[in-house]
């Protein structure tokens, strides 16, 4: 075909070279007519010659269109009926009309399918042709999957395997690389004063399990410290390894506590989802921060789309902060105001007394350093504790006028102002999560494990969930201030109330430096009576806690499950009140309590003896917090339908599917 149009494009060529030849013999028959007589005459056989050549080929390229158009149709027969891609007709009614060979083929008989149902040849198939949505779909028939495509206005189906594909991509994909940073969390703190049989002990057992646990996964496991691993692993035995639920957390820490008293916890950072090394680095250290962050004793999972998963975090974290750690941060700080214009201090949105005492705590940093300083609050918080801590602070007018609004705060800040956030770290749930972004220049100080959700590029991050409460780090932080200013009575005790209402008056997550730090504001003037007053419930409180506790059902014998009147509004302190009741009366252990807040959101209020960490559950269905304190806030969303939530969510935790 392509030298027939050469032979045409020459042809033209040949008609423009004779007109120019017959220009020329008229040019010549003015100079001698006889030279131009004998041009003529050959220029004439030429055209004869041309013609003829011309008729031929146009019966020749007759003959082979006639002669193509042939082939082509046997062959579009031919290619419609045994090609590899499964075609079907079908009717309103979704009957076979037609269909080709390898349509048989993939049925799986030599028989026509003609007359039959489409769902004779699979379910899925149906379903996908009532769906309006979808235009193609993988379906799976005789052990081979096919994408399917349809299209609906011809009622026609295209069927195309692409098991080969997939297996090429599954193995793809389970061959990635993935890296793993293994840490023994308080490996110095178990192994500090123990006799050094003992210590090589614990050391020859943990790194014997950790190494057996490698060597079962086909894991390349390498010791770069003394409480540090290096792991190489691909997809594929990462899958595994989840699906196990990352075992050797527990294994550790079960049988390290018959040697030294105090459990050996691991945590795991992992990098995954990349071909870059360098960023599988990144995000396995990021990985392990954040399961740090959290209290350890978990792993963390880290992939490139923000995609993060936990695992384990299932004990109560071991208070294994140093004083040293609390002087050098508190010195830090220091520098940080010292270098600011002024200091900005928020805590959460419906403030409770920690966060309120934590702010008063940073306020009387920032003065003992000569800086100014402002806290930024809600002036009408809805939280009853609150509101008497403030009835006293509007008494004292020196340090009431240190308060002010979110709009105040945005008017005042600067690229220099130092902002520091107490009591959370999520910037979804400061105060105002606007004056965030108007300097580059944020400190947060929090006791809570750390969640996904975390404020962008903090200068400094003091974060010890092993720690009380915030108001507990900060009396620390005031202990270490060089130009420490004495407290007055309602600052001390505005700073003990927060670590009384975060331990439920010294009952729960209390160590040994929360009674110092308790000593040392009671030291300075904190009134204990007022404390008191500040917690105290008023008649109408105490009548809606016991309406809500009347309400408990017991699931899973030693669960207190409370559910909300779907209509009726309830304070989330009140629904956190009701948790806490719970769990003074004689056999709860969890308790879980369920109602809808004046925002239009149902909240959720999780506390917990220690038995079930109420901190995953949550997490699981948006919330957070601490392994025996959790909460979370569930939108476009009904009490009852919050509640089937809930109970769903405590039924995965005990049947393993959370960790």
């Amino acid at each position: 075909m392509a030298n027939r149009f050469k032979h045409r494009w020459r042809s033209d060529q040949l008609v423009l070279l004779g007109l120019l030849c017959l220009l020329f013999l008229i040019f010549i028959a003015f100079l001698n007519w006889m030279l131009a007589l004998a041009g003529l005459v050959l220029l004439a056989l030429f055209a004869v010659w041309f013609v003829f050549n011309e008729t031929q080929f146009d019966k020749e390229l007759i003959e082979y269109v006639a002669g193509l158009s042939y082939r082509i149709k046997n062959v579009g027969g031919e290619v419609l009926l045994r090609m590899p891609i499964g075609i079907i007709l079908y009717d309103e009614s979704e009957q076979i009309e037609w269909c080709n060979v390898y349509l048989n083929k993939i049925a799986g008989g030599k028989e026509t399918n003609i007359g039959k149902n489409v769902k004779e040849i699979s379910e899925e198939l149906a379903e996908f042709i009532s769906s309006d949505k979808e235009s193609s779909i993988i379906i799976t028939i005789h052990e081979r999957q096919y994408r399917v495509r349809l299209k609906r206005p011809e009622r026609l189906l295209y069927f195309t395997d692409i098991t080969d594909i997939l297996e090429i991509k599954k193995r793809y994909f389970n061959e990635k690389t993935v890296i793993a940073l293994i840490f023994l969390d308080n490996y110095k703190e178990v192994t500090e004063g123990l006799e050094d049989q003992i210590r090589s002990t614990i050391n020859n057992e943990t790194t014997s399990m950790i190494k057996t646990w490698a060597s079962d996964h086909g894991v390349y496991l390498r010791r770069t410290a003394s409480d540090r691993f290096l792991a190489v692993l691909n997809e594929k035995q990462l899958a595994a390894v989840e699906e196990e639920h990352f075992s050797i957390l527990d294994k550790v820490r079960e049988k390290t506590v018959p040697l030294s008293h105090i459990p050996l916890t691991l945590s795991i950072g992992v990098g995954a989802g990349t071909p870059v090394l360098e960023d599988l680095g990144a995000y396995a250290q990021s990985a392990l921060d954040l399961g740090l962050g959290r209290g350890g004793d978990q792993a963390v999972i880290k992939r490139p789309d923000g995609d993060v998963k936990f695992y384990g975090g299932k004990s109560n974290p071991v208070e294994k902060r140093t004083r040293v750690r609390a002087r050098v941060i508190s010195h830090a700080l220091s520098e940080l105001m010292l270098e600011s214009d002024q200091v900005l201090i928020m805590g959460h949105k419906v403030p409770d007394l920690d966060s309120m005492g934590a702010c008063i705590g940073v306020l009387k940093i920032a003065h003992a350093n000569g800086r100014n300083a402002k806290i930024v609050i809600d002036r009408e918080p809805n939280v009853s504790g609150v509101s008497r801590l403030i009835r006293e602070l509007q008494e004292n007018r020196s340090l009431w006028s240190d308060f002010i609004s979110a709009d105040e705060a945005r008017g005042q800040a600067t690229r220099r102002t130092l902002v520091v956030i107490v009591d959370t770290h999520r910037p979804s749930m400061v105060v105002d999560p606007q004056l965030l972004e108007s300097t580059p220049r944020v400190v947060v100080i929090d006791h809570h494990r750390r969640a996904e959700e975390f404020i962008k590029d903090p200068v400094l991050v003091y974060m010890e969930p092993y720690a009380s409460s915030t108001s507990e780090l900060i009396t620390e932080l005031l202990e270490y201030q060089p130009n420490e200013r004495p407290l007055e009575v309602i600052e001390a005790t505005a700073m003990l109330g927060g670590i009384a209402v975060d331990t439920k008056n010294f009952t729960l997550r209390t160590g040994f430096r929360t009674f110092d730090a308790a000593s040392y504001l009671r030291a300075h003037g904190a009134d204990t009576i007022l404390v008191q007053k500040f917690l105290s419930d008023d008649l109408n409180q105490f009548n809606q806690r016991a309406e809500l506790i009347r309400r408990t059902k017991i699931y899973r014998s030693n669960i207190a499950v409370v559910v909300g009147e779907e209509q009726k509004q309830y304070e989330q302190v009140l629904l956190a009140q009701a948790a806490d009741t719970l769990l003074t009366l004689e056999g709860i252990r969890t308790s879980f309590v369920i109602g809808l807040r004046p925002d239009g959101q149902v909240g959720v209020s999780a506390r917990s003896l220690g038995d079930v960490n109420v901190q995953l559950i949550m997490e699981s269905i948006g919330g957070g917090g601490h392994l025996n304190n959790a909460a979370t806030q569930l939108k476009n969303t009904t009490v009852g339908e919050a509640a089937e939530q809930v109970r769903a969510a405590i039924d995965s935790y005990f049947e393993g599917g959370l960790s």
